[in-house]
Parts: C-alpha cells; sequence; structure tokens
C-alpha cells in the first residue's frame, strides 16, 4: 500500500514539475487530471446542499499531454469518512450513477501559447451527482479512481453543529470593494479631529467584535465580486466570475456544480423571510450571490429568473419562489427584451403578488405587509454624492425604463430601513425570523476608476446607514434578536499619503512643479473636509454642513487630500472632487488600447499607469478587509478569518446546520441522504 501512494505521488508531481505557467489553467482547483467538484479542502455547514461531479481529462498535447488525448473509461469515486471504510458515492447516498458526459475544450498553457496561437486540445468524461448533502460533522476522504492507476484525493470537513440558535434575524452589510485604509480615509473626510483626538466617530468603529477577513479566491489570489461574495454566502472558494457554483470544464454557464447559500437554507429550513437590497443593478454579482448558482456572473437574464423561481433545471434542487424584498437598480434587465424572449420580468413579479416601486415617494407609500420589487434606476443607482452634492448629475442617470432623469432616488438607508420594515412585518405573521444582504456597491464601481471622493461618500453613507439600522432596530424592539455583520467582499490598493494643495497645483505649468503641491509627512497639515470653507484647518470649532454629521462640511477644499492606488491606467491627476463620474482613460479604436483622457483632472500632472492597456480600469487587490459584527453571535468574528468562515459563523449563529433533514413545510422534493 505504501508502494503503491509513493507511485501515485510521484506521477502527481511529474505532471506538476511539467507545468510552470499559470496565467491561464487548464481547470480551477484540478492541477491532476483527474478532478473532484467540490475539490480538496472545502468545508460545509451539516445539511448544506451541494452537487458533487467528476471529470477526467486527457489533454491530446501540451505538457500534460496523455494517452493520445483518449480518457480511460473506467474511473469511479469513492467516499467515506476519515479512517472508515469508503464506498463508490452512488453506493454511498443510494442513487443511480448519472448518465456520462463526454466532450472537449481547449485551452492556452501561458501567454507564449496564447501568442502563438497553439490551444491544447483536451477531452473530458464526466459525471455529475446532483442535489446530494451530509449531515455528520466530521471529516471526510474522496479518492477518484481513473486513467488507469491515477487517482485524485480530496479532504472535505463537515463543520460541528451549533449548540442553540443564537440569532432570528441576520443583517449581512456589503461595503463592496471596502479596504480598512478607505474606512481610514472616510473617517478623515467625515469626523473633525481636533489636536489628534476625533470629536465623533464611524459607527463601525464602535462595533462590539471586529476581526479581518482573507479574500483570495480558490485558484487565483486576487478575486472579484462574484467567487468573493459567494465564500461569504455559501462558505465555499470558487473561480472568478463564478455565483455559488464550481466552474467545471465544461465552459457553460449553467448547470456547474452547485452549491446551496446560506439564505436558501434559512428559507428552507425555517421559512425565513429574504430581503436583498444593493445600490448596484440587481443582476449584479453581490445581489445575485444570496440566491443564483451560475459559473459565469454575466448571465443576467438567468439570474434574474432565479432571484423569482430558483433553480429549473431537470433535477430537484432547494426549492425558492422569490425573496420577500429585492430593492435596488437595474431596472432595464427586467424589461421586456430580446434576451429574455420578450417578456417583462416585472410583470412576472407583480403576478406572483409583488408591490413594484420606482421611486422614494412610492416605496414610503407601499404597506409592509406584501413582498416587495424596487427598482429605483436603469442600471447602476445614483451615489451619495450625485444625490446630494451634484444634483445636475441627476438628469443624466436612467430611470428603470431607461426615461433619463432620476430625481427622487432611495439611498441605501431609506432602502435598508424600508426592507427591515417589511422583513419584521411578514416574519411575525408567520412567527419566524428574516435575513437581509444590503450592499454598498459603488464604493466599489467608483474607486475602480480612482474616484475616490465618491467612493468614500458611497462609504460614509454606508456608516448612515448602519447607525440608522442599529437604532431602528432598537425602535421596533428586534436589536436584541438580530446578527448585525459589516464587511467587505474584497478590497482595493488604496490609501491616503499626504495632502495636495490645489491652488498651487492649478497655479503650476509643468508636470514636475505640479507634484510640489502633494504635501507629506507634517506638511500634509490637517483636514479641510471638517471646516467651513475659508475657515483654516486647526481651527476648534466643529461644524456641520448641510448633510449633517458624518459627513464632510466641504467637498472642495483648497488642501484635499492625497489618494491613491498601487493598480492604475494611464491618468492626470489632481486629487480634487470632480463634478461627475470620473473617466480616466479613453479608447483608441485603431489600436484597441486606452490613452490617458485629457479632459479629466487637466489641472493635474501625469501618472503613467501600471496595467495592461487593454483596459480603463483599476483592479482589486489582495488586502485583508475589515469585520465588524454586532448582537448575537457577534463574538464569532473577532480574529483573522478566511472569507467562507464569515458564512460558516452566520451559520453557526443562526443555527442553521443540521445532523438530518430539517425542511419547513417540506419543501424539499427529493434528496440524497
Amino acid at each position: 500500500m505504501v508502494s503503491k501512494s509513493f507511485t501515485i505521488l510521484t506521477v502527481a508531481a511529474a505532471f506538476a514539475s511539467c507545468v510552470s505557467a499559470q496565467t491561464y489553467r487548464r481547470t480551477g482547483a484540478c492541477p491532476s487530471l483527474g478532478c473532484i467538484f467540490p475539490p480538496d479542502q472545502t468545508e460545509f455547514l451539516a445539511g448544506q446542499v451541494f452537487d458533487i461531479r467528476i471529470e477526467v481529462q486527457a489533454p491530446v498535447n501540451g505538457t500534460q499531454a496523455f494517452n493520445n488525448g483518449v480518457p480511460n473509461q473506467d474511473y469511479y469515486l469513492e467516499i467515506g469518512g476519515d479512517g472508515g471504510e469508503r464506498y463508490e458515492v452512488a453506493e454511498f447516498y443510494g442513487i443511480e450513477d448519472p448518465k456520462q458526459e463526454s466532450y472537449n475544450f481547449t485551452y492556452y498553457e501561458d501567454l507564449f501559447a496564447k501568442d502563438a496561437k497553439t490551444p491544447t486540445v483536451v477531452n473530458v468524461l464526466a459525471k455529475s451527482y446532483r442535489h446530494i448533502t451530509l449531515y455528520n460533522p466530521g471529516k471526510y476522504t474522496l479518492k477518484l479512481h481513473y486513467n488507469g492507476g491515477m487517482e485524485t484525493i480530496a479532504h472535505w470537513t463537515v463543520k460541528e453543529v451549533a449548540d442553540c440558535k443564537k440569532a432570528k434575524n441576520l443583517i449581512l452589510f456589503v461595503g463592496d470593494g471596502m479596504s480598512s485604509s478607505m474606512v481610514t480615509a472616510a473617517r478623515l473626510l467625515g469626523h473633525k479631529s481636533i489636536n489628534g483626538k476625533y470629536q465623533s466617530t464611524m459607527a463601525m468603529d464602535k462595533a462590539p467584535a471586529f476581526g479581518m477577513q482573507m479574500t483570495h479566491s480558490i485558484d487565483s489570489y486576487i478575486t472579484d465580486s462574484a467567487n468573493s461574495a459567494t465564500a461569504l454566502m455559501a462558505g465555499k472558494k470558487a473561480t472568478v466570475n463564478g455565483l455559488n457554483a464550481y466552474t467545471d470544464s465544461t465552459g457553460k454557464p449553467l448547470n456547474n456544480p452547485k452549491f446551496e447559500t446560506i439564505f436558501e437554507m434559512a428559507r428552507r429550513i425555517y421559512n425565513a423571510k429574504v430581503g436583498i437590497v444593493s445600490t448596484a443593478y440587481l443582476a449584479d454579482a453581490t445581489p445575485a450571490a444570496v440566491v443564483a448558482h451560475t459559473s459565469q456572473r454575466s448571465q443576467y437574464d438567468f439570474i434574474i429568473d432565479q432571484f423569482l423561481d430558483g433553480v429549473t433545471a431537470n433535477y430537484s434542487w432547494t426549492k425558492w419562489d422569490g425573496p420577500d424584498v429585492l430593492f435596488g437598480g437595474g431596472g432595464s434587465d427586467f424589461l421586456a427584451k430580446v434576451s429574455n424572449g420578450n417578456v417583462s420580468k416585472i410583470a412576472k413579479f407583480q403576478d406572483k403578488g409583488y408591490e413594484f416601486v420606482t421611486d422614494n415617494s412610492s416605496l414610503n407609500a407601499i404597506g409592509n405587509d406584501k413582498r416587495a420589487l424596487g427598482l429605483f434606476a436603469g442600471s447602476t443607482m445614483p451615489t451619495w454624492l450625485d444625490r446630494h452634492v451634484y444634483k445636475a448629475n441627476l438628469a443624466t442617470f436612467p430611470q428603470y425604463n431607461n426615461t433619463k432623469g432620476v430625481y427622487d432616488s432611495p439611498g441605501l438607508k431609506e432602502m435598508t430601513l424600508k426592507a427591515i420594515d417589511i422583513l419584521s412585518t411578514r416574519a411575525k405573521a408567520d412567527g419566524t425570523g428574516w435575513v437581509m444582504m444590503s450592499e454598498a456597491a459603488s464604493i466599489d464601481k467608483a474607486m475602480h476608476i480612482a474616484d475616490y471622493d465618491r467612493a468614500l461618500g458611497e462609504l460614509l453613507e454606508l456608516d448612515d446607514t448602519l447607525a440608522a439600522t442599529l437604532k431602528h432596530l432598537e425602535d421596533i424592539g428586534e436589536l436584541e434578536e438580530t446578527l448585525i455583520i459589516l464587511t467587505a467582499d474584497h478590497g482595493h490598493g488604496f490609501d491616503v499619503f499626504g495632502s495636495s494643495d490645489s491652488k498651487y497645483m492649478i497655479a503650476q505649468t509643468t508636470n514636475s512643479t505640479k507634484k510640489n503641491a502633494v504635501g507629506t509627512y507634517q506638511n500634509s497639515g490637517l483636514s479641510e473636509y471638517q471646516v467651513a470653507p475659508g475657515q483654516l484647518a486647526d481651527n476648534h470649532t466643529i461644524v456641520y454642513g448641510e448633510n449633517g454629521p458624518g459627513f464632510p462640511v466641504q467637498w472642495t477644499p483648497r488642501y484635499t487630500a492625497a489618494m491613491g492606488l498601487v493598480d492604475y491606467v494611464d491618468r492626470n491627476e489632481d486629487y480634487m472632487v470632480h463634478n461627475s463620474s470620473r473617466v480616466t482613460s479613453i479608447l483608441d479604436r485603431n489600436t484597441s488600447t486606452y490613452y490617458v483622457n485629457p479632459e479629466d483632472s487637466s489641472s493635474g500632472f501625469f501618472v503613467g499607469g501600471n496595467l495592461p492597456t487593454s483596459g480603463d480600469q483599476g483592479v482589486h487587490s489582495l488586502t485583508d478587509v475589515p469585520v465588524y459584527a454586532w448582537g448575537p453571535g457577534s463574538e464569532f468574528f473577532r480574529g483573522i478569518q478566511n472569507s467562507p468562515d464569515i458564512a460558516f459563523h452566520i451559520g453557526l449563529a443562526l443555527d442553521l446546520g443540521k445532523t438530518k433533514n430539517v425542511t419547513y413545510g417540506a419543501q424539499r422534493v427529493k434528496l440524497a441522504l
């Protein structure tokens, strides 16, 4: 037995040593030619539903070429508890072996292969075991036997179940793209410091529990908003663009191996009322991650269908009949159009009894007893800065039906508080709890385009929403029963490194002398965002602007914060607020490359980018992001965590892990035990 294991490891090592490039990968989380999904190191809540998929691959060419591209037809997967007997998976679950799939795909091994246009062809045999689970906490070992003696081993862990249910309700706030340094910068803009002591602080700063979480993905250390939200809401690392599904080798967006989210579990087990709130378009990655299952986040029509109907494949999955609240932008995705078969998704929601609202006035006018769909913009909603300071920009934002002009838009606070009222009312009527995700989406969207002030305005709005939420929960008597978490899905490599004298910079005429406007260390001075125009920054008088405490008194001080990113495209930089959303780069259609927009920050200096010229935006970074928590179960979120731990800790607080099938009202039709 020892000799056999040594031989297997030697074969695997031989394959690994042949491949040194990783820009592209044959299949994510599958370094060998035998793939198991969920892959090695996966963890589950007890009773969490998922699919198993196995693939046997045989490359025709390239560094891992095998058997002239012919995979061996004799392959099988075994599963068993650690130290116990293993059984073939169909026998273990008492189900029939599924039908075999056979197909091929191509990929480039590295950039040299792409430049030479020499793809590797891979032939595949595969099987998918749908809608299964593991109830017994502990460790499991899976072994895939394939290709005449090769083996792939996966180790899984099923988490221990809770001793008791600590929290009845949940609010998961997601500051999309929010790194700790952004919170620091927002505090600088929104709060007054006198002789080194802040006279007020962020609502986030007062959290009784604080931690950090790692955001890397399953097969790359930089994540996007889809697979990072998947980790938070389902406890699984996934590939970029993946939403609650693994990216198999089919290249298809649907029917990938899926796994249940904590929101689906809360609905299935407790009939919990579910709310989804976002300032993004609702088919965007973070709101979609509450319930959607696809390896490609761009499947907007499919995602909207899943919001209402859940997974509608020819196999069983957790029943889902729509959230109780769905508020955000992206109304154009709900309109009848060619891509969705000319079917109005708004009408489909209304046919299921949803109230439909399109602005703040109609939002306030509806009651709290019915389910509600709110579409407050055609795409991403206007930012806080545009709604409160640069209001002329509202004329450029499309309404849900693409008519120009969004003048009566609710903000994150208004949507969140109304969602709480609806969820609370409906939950009390049914004697159950409620769960909600609320996202400040444009922290990320503005940071991508180096529009720092808009990003920080969104973060201050999130903090204001948090403060209002805590007070509202106390007012309605639900604070003690509600777990509130505020975190990010990922971060950006952003920080403040000094100040900038905008008057001096404008007066300079050369790139190098303009940089002299930047003050560092003692020359950075104090924040002028918290004094009235014309006042010195060392003024000890506390004043508030027209938007009240927690926001800048002015957005256009002479001495602005000098801020920046570690990743950037070619751009001009003057560190001043922009009257409208920033456009740093322009596309040259002849060369398909981006170059600096001369009209953006024209009084500033040129900064050469460090990203490929094929894009016009910055990217995410590896930075750990903060985790703040309040309420019952908040103690679970202290310390350094991996992103899937957020979902597992929520599961522990809400008592979602079960050692037997628990399905409210027998909603689940079929489950392999």
